[in-house]
Order: structure tokens, then C-alpha cells, then sequence
């Protein structure tokens, strides 16, 4: 895992695109904060770049450096999540500005996966999470059900996970609004 998280980070510092595990599936991950990275993923995903992508954080205390508010309930929502959950928060900053939805909120979720945790820690900047497939297409459950499309788009694929089967499912969406309200996306 250590060797996989090393080469990661250098493709990420140099604004490249790695295929990577999370704590639900197989993801394309790049530098959140670098527009250029955001933009090749659009490209790769033939995605138009006014659909957000989630971005995965190693800790919640990071929240704040991202998100102009965080409300109360966040904090409550994040601590007792069984499962994976992205919050949208309304106003993200920090960011790529293509990465934000044109109202200028951001999905973001607080991984506890062992790789993409140690690999959000080491990078110390938050990461693109979003689903290894082409827009519009199903997602993959496993590492096997990844086109070759986006193997190839990618400048590194990491090796941690590739044999795992298990049928994994996206996370669980909310976003919170104004005056407390909460919906579900997902």
C-alpha cells in the first residue's frame, strides 16, 4: 500500500489523474484545488463540467478550510453515519472552481477506507472522488467492471484492491440547507 500511496501522490502533485478504491467504489481521483486536474476528468468522463464531483477529506476537522459554513447538524450527521455518506454543503471554497455546482455547492465525504484515508493524509489536499465510468454509464461494483476507456485515461492505476470482488454501492447523499433542512439526493 505504501509503494501504491507514493506513486499516487506524485501523479496528484503533478496534476494527473489516478484510479483508485474508496470507501464505496473505484474512483477517478485528482488535486481538488487544481482546475486543470478537474477539467481532464470531465474529459475523460465525457461529463459537462457544470455536474459537481464529490471530494473525499481524511478527517472532519478539515470541513471548515473547504466549506464556507458548516452546520450543526453536519457534525452529528458525520459522527453517527454507519455507512459512507457525501454531504453537499452550499458554499464550498478552496476548490477548483469547476468542481463546484453552479450554486457553488460541494459534495464532500469524510473517508474511514484504509487507502483512500492514508492517501488523503499523505497528499494533506483534498481529492476528486468521483465514480470510475463513463457519464451516463453504470457504475463499476469492482475493480473488473472498470472500462478500459478509463484504465487507459488515467496516468496511474493502483494496484491496493484490484483482486477484491465484493459488490460495493456510491455513498449516501444529503444536502443541508438553510434554516436546518436536509434532503435526500441519494
Amino acid at each position: 500500500m505504501t509503494e501504491d500511496i507514493n506513486k499516487a501522490c506524485q501523479i496528484l502533485q503533478a496534476g494527473g489523474l489516478i484510479l483508485y478504491p474508496t470507501d464505496t467504489i473505484w474512483g477517478i481521483g485528482c488535486d481538488a484545488t487544481n482546475e486543470e486536474a478537474v477539467r481532464k476528468i470531465y474529459t475523460l468522463k465525457n461529463r459537462t463540467d457544470h455536474k459537481a464531483m464529490i471530494v473525499l477529506l481524511d478527517n472532519s476537522v478539515k470541513l471548515e478550510t473547504y466549506v464556507t459554513d458548516v452546520p450543526s447538524i453536519a457534525w452529528d450527521l458525520i459522527e453517527v453515519s454507519d455507512k459512507p455518506l457525501t454531504i453537499i454543503y452550499s458554499e464550498g471554497r478552496n476548490l477548483a472552481n469547476n468542481l463546484l455546482a453552479e450554486d457553488g455547492s460541494i459534495g464532500i465525504r469524510i473517508t474511514n477506507e484504509a487507502f483512500s484515508k492514508k492517501l488523503c493524509e499523505r497528499f494533506r489536499k483534498p481529492l476528486v472522488s468521483t465514480s470510475a465510468n463513463i457519464s451516463g454509464e453504470p457504475f463499476p461494483a469492482n475493480f473488473t467492471e472498470i472500462s478500459e476507456k478509463i484504465k487507459n485515461g488515467v496516468d496511474y492505476i493502483v494496484n491496493y484492491r484490484q483482486d477484491d470482488q465484493r459488490k460495493v454501492q456510491p455513498s449516501g447523499i444529503l444536502k443541508l440547507g438553510s434554516g436546518g433542512l436536509i434532503q435526500l439526493i441519494r
